[in-house]
């Protein structure tokens, strides 16, 4: 049988990884798929670079819309990342009948909706299983291995660079700046790494997980995003005391009035699987009303654990090229004419618990007035912990827990408490999720 011939659009650390892979890996993969499965045209901005995998027998392209229009190549791999041009030429490629491969989470999660109904209209396939966690093959557990279950809820650590920069900052006490400025110099982190410790990666990711877990169209300009670049190693400490440890997760639940989406720091019990995954790892929990929580977990980035996912979607889109579309693995889990117009709640609507640090002036009547708040806005306090004052000090701080109360509730708590005159600083609030 003919072999399946692959275009490369981009030969970074991704695009390089999943050549080697797919050559080092050939025959086993052959056995897998039914066919072999080669790279036969690549496109790259800069050829000059030295790669992970030699590239002999492979032709380069220097326009990457003719790459696409090839008739010599039956499915494109889109590895270049960002918006533009990779819009531009995955809409290309489907328009020319080629199946899709791409690891871009951000194409996906802001321009998702109009590829997936270009692909299904031309009859093709869009494979993103290394757009989310990288080597973790969480969109196929959603999306097949979990299709019995109503997905209830999910919550992910889908960010190595966050959870890097938060596992050091609770195991050596260090500032926020220094540990990302450590990050950065070891590869985890890039330069601008705005988009990492903003939360945005994680929330483009999360769009993913979650229209595949509720079938809904991506909707990613209505989650809450909230990233890292704030926390102290204060309230680091403070976690830790109180048996939680602190986790950049996306989180993604069934509500009664819609479906939360919404990425922020969390306190997470410490006894709790997902408050144990350390470093760089990546780790989702699902939970379905058939199976119970399922733990997901392994390595995020890099070039083999992504090309891992690359070519396991290689595999599958060669194994069903030839089906009927009409009976192929629906691109979100569910059949086109049947995505749910759930909406998106805001996150005034949600309901969460709360960790809440005050600086208070060491006077009396001040818990008094901070708990006479809470209670005329039916907020339930679980827990609260004042530090003594140092020789000389006069201002000390509170940490309050909350039960689940309604977002909105909390913003005009914070409002009212920072208004009196006995707490001089802005008050912490970071989430709390039980995940039990």
């Amino acid at each position: 049988m003919k072999p399946i011939r692959v275009g490369l659009l981009g030969l970074g650390t991704v695009g390089s990884g999943t050549l080697e892979v797919l050559r080092r890996n050939r025959e086993e993969i052959a056995r897998r798929a039914g066919r072999e499965i080669v790279v036969t045209q690549a496109c790259a901005r800069d050829l000059s670079k030295p790669r992970r995998a030699p590239l002999e027998g492979v032709r380069f392209m220097g326009d990457a819309k003719a790459l696409v229009a090839s008739p010599d190549i039956d499915i494109v791999v889109e590895v270049m990342g960002g918006e533009s041009p990779a819009r531009d030429l995955v809409l290309e490629a489907i328009s020319h009948g080629k199946h899709v491969v791409t690891a871009n989470k951000a194409l996906l999660a802001k321009h998702g909706n109009a590829i997936f109904a270009a692909a299904h209209e031309k009859g093709v396939m869009v494979a993103f299983e290394a757009a989310v966690a990288g080597g973790v093959p969480i969109i196929k557990a959603i999306r097949e291995g979990l299709s019995a279950n109503r997905i209830e809820w999910l919550a992910g650590i889908i960010n190595g660079t966050c959870n890097y920069i938060l596992s050091e900052m609770r195991e050596r006490g260090l500032a926020f700046d220094a540990v990302l400025a450590e990050a950065q110099r070891l590869g985890y982190a890039e330069a601008n790494p705005s988009f990492d410790v903003g939360g945005i990666d994680a929330a483009h990711k999360l769009t993913i997980l979650s229209a595949i877990a509720f079938g809904i169209p991506m909707q990613f300009d209505k989650a809450y995003v909230e990233g890292i670049d704030r926390l102290t190693a204060t309230d680091i400490r403070y976690a830790e005391g109180l048996g939680y440890r602190i986790k950049l997760l996306g989180i993604a639940r069934r509500a009664a009035g819609g479906i939360e989406l919404r990425v922020h720091p969390t306190l997470v019990p410490a006894k709790r699987l997902l408050a144990n995954v350390e470093g760089v790892m990546n780790a989702v929990l699902v939970n379905g009303d058939a199976v119970g929580p399922t733990l997901y977990y392994g390595r995020g980035a890099g070039a083999e654990p992504t090309a891992s996912a690359v070519v396991a979607d290689l595999v599958d889109v060669t194994r069903m090229a030839t089906a009927d579309p009409e009976h192929r693995v629906p691109h979100l889990a569910f059949q086109p004419d049947r995505l749910s117009s759930e909406p998106i709640l805001p996150m005034g609507e949600v309901e969460t618990a709360c960790y809440l640090r005050l600086r208070a002036l060491d006077r009396p009547g001040v818990l008094a007035d901070v708990t006479r708040i809470c209670a005329d806005l039916s907020i339930s306090i679980g827990a609260i912990f004042q530090k003594e004052a140092g020789e000389g000090e006069d201002v000390v701080d509170v940490v309050i827990l909350t039960h689940r109360t309604y977002e909105r509730s909390v913003n005009e708590a914070i409002r009212r408490i920072e208004s009196l005159a006995t707490i001089p600083a802005p008050v912490v609030r970071i989430r709390l999720e039980d995940l039990a």
